[in-house]
C-alpha cells in the first residue's frame, strides 16, 4: 500500500521498525549527558565582557582649558568615528588627558585595543606626545577576599608573612590572574608617581585594623572554581599557620550557589509537579511513565548541547530549562496520548503507535519546530543582550528539539512495548472518546461561539486592549532587586588641599609630614608620610565613623572597610554581611542604615547593590547633562539634583560637578555632569526615568540635552530590541507555519491569535507588582510558542477530519472534543511547572519570578481563550478571505 506524503515524513515509523537501534541510542545519550551534566559549572549569569580601553596623555600644557582644547578633544573626535560601537568618557587634568572609550559586552577586547590604537595614532598631538593605550577587562573581577588577622603577630610582620608565604601559594592557583594585598599602606614602599597594579590600602574587619588579600580571576576564569580552590589552600594555610586567622571577608560565590541551588531546586518542583499532572488526565499507569520519561532524557540531551557550547549551569539557562518543562511533556503526552486513545479502542500497541503518529506527528513536529523559531532571533541578537540571552536561547531551543525528538521515536517504541488498552471510555457506538468531566460544556460553549463569532471577536478585541491599557501601571524595571544579604557602602570624602609648591618637588629628598588642621599639607615628609597616606588614614577614619553606625544594627554579621578604593586615597568602601536570621530584607536593612549614617560636609555616600554584571563604576541610575557652558552645566545639574532628590524611592542622589580649576568631564565629546542614583525598595527604574526626563524639560539651559545612561539606557534598548525581536520572532513562526499548510490561512490564525496572552501576563504582573522588564520579556516571548503549538493542534486535526468528510461545523466540534484533553494537560503541566518559580522561594527568586508569573498569567487566558477564538478566527478568515471549496462543508 502506497503511503500518504504524511506517513512518508512520519519518522516514529522507522524508530519502531528499528526499535532496539533507537533505544541503544538514547541509552548512549543518556549515558553521554551524565558526564555533560557532571562537567558543568556554575555561575551566576553568561561570561559577558564590557571592555574598556583607557587613553592617558600626560602633558606639560598652561591650563585645564589647553589641555583639553589641544589633546583631549582631539582624541575624542577621532574616537568619534567608533560610533555606536562604544560610549567615550574623558576627564581632563592641567597635565593630564584620561580617556575611557567602553565598548558594548561581547567584543573581543584585543580588537578593540588594537581599533583606539589605530585611531589614536592618527591624532597629531602638540610635542609629538603619544598616547598610552591600555585594555582593561572588567571580568578581570575579585573573586574572593581573605582577611589576615593574629594577635600575636603586628602588620609588619603580617605582612611579611603574606608576601613570602601566602600569596605566592594563591596566586598559584589556574585561573587566578594576580592576588592584591590591601592594608600595608604604612609598611610598604610605593612609588606615587606611577601607581602598580596594587596601590596604598588601609583595612578594618568589624573595627579591627587587618590585612587581607584579594584574589583577582581571569577574565575566562569560573568565580566558584576560583573560590572553592582558594578555600582548599586556605584550610590548608591555615593548618600551617597556627597563630594567624584566615578569615572569609568578601565574596559572591556563596550568593551564587545559594541562587543556582534554588533554581535547580525550583526546575525539580516543575519536573515533579508536572509529571504528577499527567496521570489524572491520561489514567493509564505506563502511558504516564512513558511521558515523565521523556523529561529526564531530554533534559540530558540538552545538557551534552550545553557543554559542546560551552554555557554554564546559571541563571538564564537554569531558567530556560525550567521553562521547557511543560514543552518536553506537551511533546510526549501529544503523541502518547494520541497512541493511547487508539489502543483504547482496540488496536494492538503497534498499529496504535503507527496510526497515532501518523495523524499527530506533522503537528507535533511544526509546533515544536515554530518554537525553535521563536527564539532563534534572540540567539542571533548582537550586542550586550545577544552575549546576555544567547545561552538562554540556544538551551531552550535546543530542548525543544531535542523532545521532539524524543517524542518522535522514543516514546512510540516504548508505546509499543507498554501500553495495554483501556475501555472504559467507550461510548455508545462503541468509539472512544476522551472525555472530561467539562467536555460537554466545551462543546456547548465552542458550538455558541461559532454561531456568534462577532460577539467572539468583540471579547477578544476589548481583552487585548485591556492588556494594553494595564501596561503603563505595571513597574518596569532592568533586572529585579535581590535580597542577597550583601551591599557596599562606598563613601568620597573632600579632597584635601595639598601646598602647591610640592607638585614639582622629588618625593625621595623630603624628610617631615606636618598636616595642617585645615586640611591642607604642607608637606616634606618620606613616601610613608606622603600626602596620599595622610589622606588615607583621614578616609579611614571617617570610615571608622561609618563601621561603628553599621555594626550597630543587630542584622549585620560583618564588616569590611577598605581606605583607598580602586588607587583613590579619597575613596572607601564598607561591604556589609547581613546575618541569615534576620526579620528584614536586605532593602529594608539599607534603608534603615541609610538613616542613620553620620553625613558631614562634603562626604558623598552611596549604599549600592553588589552587581549583577560588571560593567563600570555605575549606580542603577546616571543622566548626564551635555552642554558647552561650564557654569550653566553646573547650575542645571544641581538644580536638577534637588529636584530629583524629592522623587520617591530615589536614594543617594548625587550630581558631579565640573571645576574650572581641576576637571573637566565629557560624554561623547561634549562636556558634561552626571546625576546618579540608587533605587529605594518600591522604586521601579523605568517610571523614576520617565519621570526624571520630564523633569528636566523645564531645567534644561539653552544649548543642553539630557543623555539616559547606565541601566535606564539599557532598559531602553532591551523595549527596543526586543521588539525588534519580537517582530522576526513573529515573522519565523509564520514561515515555519507555512510550509506544511501550503497556504496563508492557519499562519493568520496564528498571528492574530498572539495578542490573547497579553491580558493575562499583563494583569498577573500588575497584581504580583513584578517589574515588566528584562526577564518577564522572555516570558512573553515564550508565550507566542505555546499559543502557537495550541493553534496548530486545533487546525491541524480539524483539516484532517475535513478530509475524511466532515463538515467543517462538525470537525470543528470533534476536534474540540479530541484535542481538549492533551490541551488543559500541556496548560496544566506548564502552569505547575512554573509554580515553583512564581511562589518565589529561594534565593535569587526575585529574579526568576517575574518570567513565571508572566507566563502563568499569560497561559490561563491564551489556553481559554484559543479554545474558542482559534476555531472562529478560523472559520472567519477561510470565510472572508480563503473562500474554498465549502460547499457542503460548512
Amino acid at each position: 500500500m502506497k503511503l500518504s506524503l504524511r506517513e512518508r515524513l512520519n519518522i516514529s515509523r522507522l524508530a519502531i521498525r528499528y526499535s532496539r537501534l533507537t533505544i541503544c541510542f538514547w541509552l548512549a545519550v543518556i549515558v553521554a549527558g551524565l558526564f555533560a551534566f557532571s562537567s558543568l559549572k556554575y555561575a551566576l549569569f553568561p561570561d559577558v565582557a564590557f571592555p574598556v580601553v583607557i587613553v592617558h596623555t600626560q602633558n606639560n600644557t598652561d591650563t585645564l582649558e589647553a589641555t583639553e582644547a589641544k589633546i583631549t578633544t582631539p582624541l575624542e573626535k577621532a574616537l568619534l568615528v567608533l560610533d555606536e560601537e562604544a560610549n567615550i568618557y574623558s576627564s581632563t587634568y592641567t597635565n593630564q588627558s584620561v580617556i575611557n572609550v567602553v565598548f558594548e559586552g561581547g567584543i573581543n577586547l584585543s580588537t578593540a585595543t588594537q581599533n583606539v590604537q589605530n585611531i589614536v595614532n592618527t591624532v597629531p598631538l602638540p610635542n609629538n606626545l603619544k598616547p598610552k593605550v591600555t585594555p582593561f577587562n572588567l571580568n578581570e573581577s575579585s573573586a574572593v577576599s581573605y582577611i589576615i588577622n593574629s594577635q600575636q603577630k603586628n602588620i609588619g610582620e603580617l605582612t611579611e608573612i603574606a608576601q613570602k608565604t601566602i600569596i605566592p601559594k594563591i596566586n598559584s592557583i589556574k585561573g587566578v590572574l594576580r592576588v592584591d594585598l590591601l592594608g600595608d599602606a604604612t609598611y610598604r614602599d610605593y612609588d606615587l608617581q606611577t601607581p602598580d597594579a596594587n596601590p596604598p590600602t588601609l583595612v578594618q574587619f568589624n573595627g579591627e585594623d587587618v590585612l587581607s588579600f584579594q584574589v583577582i580571576k581571569k577574565a575566562n576564569a569560573n568565580t566558584l572554581d576560583i573560590v572553592r580552590q582558594v578555600e582548599r589552600q586556605v584550610q590548608e594555610l591555615q593548618s600551617q599557620l597556627a597563630d594567624i586567622q584566615l578569615t572569609l571577608a568578601e565574596t559572591q560565590a556563596n550568593y551564587i550557589r545559594e541562587a543556582t541551588q534554588s533554581t535547580i531546586d525550583a526546575l525539580i518542583g516543575a519536573i515533579v509537579l508536572a509529571i504528577l499532572v499527567i496521570y489524572p488526565f491520561l489514567r493509564n499507569i505506563a502511558a504516564t511513565f512513558i511521558t515523565a520519561l521523556a523529561i529526564p532524557i531530554s533534559l540530558l540531551g540538552t545538557f551534552i548541547i550545553m557543554k559542546w557550547a560551552g554555557f554554564n549551569f546559571e541563571t538564564l539557562t537554569l531558567l530556560a530549562l525550567a521553562l521547557v518543562i511543560g514543552i518536553i511533556v506537551d511533546d510526549a503526552i501529544v503523541d502518547v496520548e494520541n497512541i493511547a486513545r487508539y489502543v483504547d479502542e482496540g488496536e494492538n500497541s503497534r498499529t496504535a503507535a503507527l496510526k497515532g503518529t501518523d495523524e499527530i506527528g506533522l503537528t507535533v513536529s511544526v509546533s515544536t519546530l515554530t518554537i525553535a523559531a521563536v527564539f532563534l532571533p534572540i540567539a542571533l541578537m548582537g550586542g550586550t543582550l545577544g552575549q546576555f540571552f544567547k545561552p538562554f536561547a540556544l538551551t531552550v531551543s535546543s530542548a525543544v528539539l531535542i523532545s521532539l525528538l524524543v517524542a518522535r521515536t522514543l516514546s512510540p517504541v516504548l508505546a509499543t512495548y507498554w501500553l495495554k488498552p483501556k475501555r472504559q471510555n467507550r461510548g455508545e457506538n462503541g468509539t472512544f472518546s476522551p472525555s472530561l468531566p467539562f467536555t460537554n460544556a466545551y462543546q456547548n460553549l465552542l458550538n455558541w461561539s461559532l454561531n456568534h463569532r462577532r460577539i467572539v471577536i468583540i471579547i477578544a478585541l476589548v481583552s487585548f486592549m485591556a492588556g494594553i491599557a494595564l501596561i503603563p501601571f505595571i513597574p518596569k524595571g532592568f533586572i529585579p532587586k535581590l535580597d542577597r544579604g550583601q551591599f557596599n557602602i562606598v563613601y568620597t570624602i573632600p579632597t584635601p588641599k595639598v601646598d602647591k609648591r610640592l607638585k614639582n618637588i622629588d618625593l625621595n629628598q623630603l624628610s617631615q609630614s606636618n598636616p595642617s588642621e585645615e586640611g591642607s599639607f604642607n608637606w616634606t615628609g618620606d613616601l610613608r608620610n606622603s600626602p596620599d597616606r595622610i589622606i588615607l588614614r583621614k578616609t579611614r577614619r571617617i570610615g571608622e565613623n561609618l563601621e561603628t553606625t553599621v555594626l550597630e544594627q543587630s542584622e549585620v554579621e560583618s564588616v569590611y572597610l577598605i581606605a583607598g578604593l580602586r588607587g583613590k586615597p579619597t575613596q572607601g568602601k564598607l561591604y556589609v554581611t547581613l546575618k541569615k536570621d534576620r526579620q528584614l530584607s536586605t532593602s529594608e536593612i539599607q534603608e534603615k542604615i541609610r538613616n542613620n549614617l553620620p553625613k558631614s560636609s562634603g562626604l558623598t555616600l552611596s549604599v549600592e547593590d553588589i552587581v549583577f554584571v560588571e560593567t563600570g563604576n555605575d549606580t542603577p541610575l546616571k543622566m548626564g547633562l551635555l552642554g558647552h557652558n561650564i557654569t550653566t552645566l553646573n547650575q542645571a545639574g544641581q538644580t536638577l539634583k534637588a529636584r530629583v532628590s524629592e522623587l520617591s524611592g530615589l536614594e543617594d542622589v548625587e550630581v558631579t560637578k565640573n571645576d574650572p580649576e581641576q576637571v573637566i568631564q565629557h560624554y561623547n565629546g561634549e562636556r558634561s555632569v552626571f546625576i546618579s542614583a540608587n533605587l529605594g525598595e518600591t522604586a521601579a527604574l523605568g517610571n523614576v526615568t520617565q519621570e526624571i526626563v520630564q523633569l528636566s524639560q523645564s531645567i534644561l539651559p539653552p544649548g543642553a540635552k539630557l543623555k539616559v545612561l547606565g541601566d535606564s539606557a539599557r532598559l531602553n534598548l532591551i523595549f527596543r530590541e526586543f521588539g525588534t525581536t519580537l517582530i522576526l520572532s513573529i515573522t519565523c513562526m509564520l514561515v515555519v507555519l507555512y510550509l506544511p499548510f501550503q497556504r496563508l490561512l492557519e499562519p493568520m490564525v496564528v498571528a492574530l491569535s498572539v495578542p490573547l496572552s497579553i491580558v493575562g501576563s499583563m494583569l498577573a504582573l500588575l497584581l504580583t507588582q513584578s517589574e515588566f522588564g528584562m526577564i518577564s520579556l522572555i516570558g512573553l516571548i515564550f508565550l507566542l510558542g505555546l499559543l502557537d503549538k495550541n493553534a496548530i493542534l486545533l487546525m491541524d486535526y480539524t483539516n484532517q477530519l475535513r478530509q475524511k468528510g466532515m463538515t467543517r461545523r462538525e470537525a470543528i466540534l470533534e476536534t474540540g472534543i479530541i484535542r481538549l484533553r492533551p490541551i488543559l494537560m500541556t496548560t496544566t503541566s506548564t502552569i505547575l511547572g512554573m509554580l515553583p518559580i512564581a511562589l518565589g522561594f529561594g534565593a535569587g527568586a526575585e529574579l526568576r519570578q517575574p518570567m513565571a508569573v508572566a507566563i502563568i498569567g499569560g497561559l490561563m487566558t491564551s489556553s481559554l481563550l484559543s479554545l474558542i477564538v482559534v476555531p472562529v478566527l478560523y472559520t472567519l478568515l477561510e470565510d472572508g478571505f480563503f473562500k474554498i471549496n465549502t460547499s457542503g462543508n460548512n
